[in-house]
C-alpha cells in the first residue's frame, strides 16, 4: 500500500484503470471458459439426445399417419391412385431424410449395433411400401392389399423404432442429470472465484479511491486558494484603486469584446466620455484629498445610475471617466447622460472657481449607434471625445449626443479642433 501512497494522482488513476481492466479481463476469461464448458453440456444434452428423439418420433408418425394410413385408405378405395402415389412418395422421402439426419448425429459405441439393425429394418419396411407405390403407379387394384401384412409391417417397425426412442430418452435423462450435477459444481466454482476477485478488487479500489480522494481534497483546497489569489490579482489589475471602477486596461479588453458582439448581433452600442469640469482648478483650490473625494463622488453617481450587468464603468485616467452600454438606444442613452449630469450637480460639492457653476459638474460626450461590420473600432472613442469637446465649448455641465459615426465627419471635426 505504501507503493500506492507514493504514486501521484495521475499515476493512481492509471493504476486504478489498469486494475479494473485486469479484473474485468480475468472475470471475462473465467466466465468464457465455464460458459463454453456449459455450452458443450447443453449441446450434448439437447442436440445429442433430445433432437434425435424428436426425429425418431417424426419417422414413427410418418409410418403410421403417412404410409399405413394411405395404404389403408387405398385398400378401401377412399383415395385416388394419384393421391396415393403423392402421399407415399412424400412420406418415404421424408422418412429417408429424417433417418439420414438422425444417423449423422454422434452415436455411442453401445448403440451403433442396434442403430445398424434399425437401419436394415427401415430399408426392409420401406421396400414393402415401395412395392405398393410401384403397384399404384402401374394402375393395379390396391383394394386387394393385405391389411394384416400392412399392420404387421407397421407394428414391427414401430417396435424397433420405439426401442431406439426409449434408449435415446434414457440417454437424455442421464445427460440431464450429469449436466445438472456439473452445472451445480461449475456455478459454485464460478461464484467462489468471482466473489474472491470482486472482494479483492473492491478492497484495492477502496484504498486507491480513498487515496485519490485525499489527493483531490488537497487539490481542491489549493485550487480554491489559487482562485482567490488570482481573483485578487485580476481585480487589482483591472480595477482603479481609488474609485473602484474598472481601469483603462480593462476598458481596452471590454470595449473590443462588446463592440464585436454588437456588430455580430447588429444591436445598439453606446459610449460616453465624461470629464469633471475645471478639475485642475478644483485640485488647486481644495487640494488633492478633496480632489480624490470628488472623483469618488462621480464614481458613486455612475454606480448608482448604471446598475445593469451589461453597463460597464471605467476611470480612463485623471478626471476622465468612460461608460460603455449595450442594447441602449439613443433616447435612453441621452436620458442616462442627463441623469448623470443632474446627479453629480445635486451632490453639491462646492467649486468656487468653476465657470460652469458654484458646485462640481461634469460634461459628457455621447455616441450611440447600431453597430455593423462597417463600424471602425476607433470611431466610437473618437466621436465621443468630439462630443465631449463640444459639450465643454457649449458651456459645460451638459451632455452632447450623436448617432453620426461616419469617418468623414470625424476627420473633419478633428481638423477643426487642430486648427482651433
Amino acid at each position: 500500500m505504501q507503493f500506492i501512497e507514493a504514486l501521484k494522482l495521475r499515476s493512481k488513476l492509471l493504476f486504478l484503470f489498469l486494475l479494473i481492466t485486469m479484473g474485468l479481463i480475468s472475470i471475462g476469461v473465467i466466465g468464457t471458459i465455464y460458459i463454453n464448458d456449459m455450452k458443450k453440456n447443453i449441446d450434448s444434452l439437447y442436440f445429442g439426445s433430445l433432437v434425435p428423439v424428436t426425429e425418431l418420433n417424426e419417422i414413427l408418425q410418418k409410418y403410421h399417419n403417412g404410409l399405413a394410413d394411405t395404404v389403408y385408405k387405398a385398400s378401401r378405395d377412399e383415395m385416388s391412385l394419384s393421391e396415393v402415389i403423392f402421399h407415399l412418395e412424400d412420406s418415404l422421402t421424408d422418412i429417408d431424410k429424417k433417418w439420414k439426419s438422425y444417423m449423422s448425429h454422434f452415436k455411442r459405441d453401445d448403440e451403433l449395433e442396434y442403430v445398424e439393425y434399425t437401419n436394415l429394418e427401415i430399408k426392409t419396411t420401406n421396400r414393402y411400401f415401395l412395392e405398393v407405390l410401384n403397384a399404384a403407379k402401374n394402375g393395379k387394384d390396391l383394394t386387394k392389399i393385405s391389411i394384416n401384412t400392412l399392420e404387421k409391417k407397421v407394428d414391427f417397425i414401430h417396435t424397433v423404432l420405439q426401442k431406439l426412442i426409449n434408449y435415446e430418452v434414457r440417454v437424455a435423462s442421464y445427460e440431464r442429470k450429469k449436466f445438472l450435477d456439473t452445472y451445480k459444481v461449475m456455478m459454485l466454482q464460478i461464484g467462489t472465484i468471482l466473489t474472491l476477485i470482486i472482494l479483492s478488487l473492491l478492497a484495492v479500489l477502496m484504498y486507491v479511491f480513498k487515496s485519490i480522494q485525499r489527493d483531490h481534497t488537497e487539490l481542491e483546497i489549493r485550487e480554491r486558494k489559487l482562485k482567490i489569489a488570482n481573483k485578487k490579482l485580476e481585480n487589482a489589475s483591472y480595477t482603479d484603486s481609488l474609485t473602484g471602477l474598472h481601469n483603462r486596461r480593462y476598458f481596452n479588453y471590454i470595449y473590443e469584446r462588446e463592440l464585436k458582439r454588437a456588430k455580430r448581433n447588429k444591436t445598439y452600442i453606446t459610449f460616453m466620455m465624461l470629464d469633471i469640469d475645471y478639475f485642475k482648478q478644483y485640485n488647486d483650490t481644495y487640494g488633492h484629498v478633496e480632489g480624490d473625494f470628488a472623483l469618488k463622488s462621480v464614481a458613486k453617481v455612475l454606480k448608482d445610475t448604471l446598475k445593469r450587468p451589461s453597463d460597464y464603468l471605467f476611470r480612463l485616467g485623471g478626471e476622465e471617466f468612460g461608460v460603455l452600454l449595450s442594447d441602449t438606444d439613443e433616447s435612453n442613452s441621452a436620458k442616462l447622460a442627463r441623469e448623470i449630469c443632474d446627479a453629480v450637480r445635486e451632490r453639491e460639492l462646492k467649486h468656487e472657481n468653476s465657470q460652469a457653476g458654484d458646485v462640481v459638474t461634469i460634461s459628457i460626450g455621447v455616441v450611440c449607434c447600431i453597430a455593423d461590420d462597417a463600424l471602425n473600432n476607433e470611431i466610437l472613442i473618437s466621436r465621443a471625445d468630439e462630443m465631449l469637446y463640444e459639450a465643454k465649448e457649449s458651456g459645460r455641465d451638459r451632455y452632447i449626443i450623436t448617432s453620426n459615426v461616419s469617418e468623414a465627419k470625424t476627420k473633419s471635426l478633428n481638423e477643426e479642433h487642430l486648427s482651433a
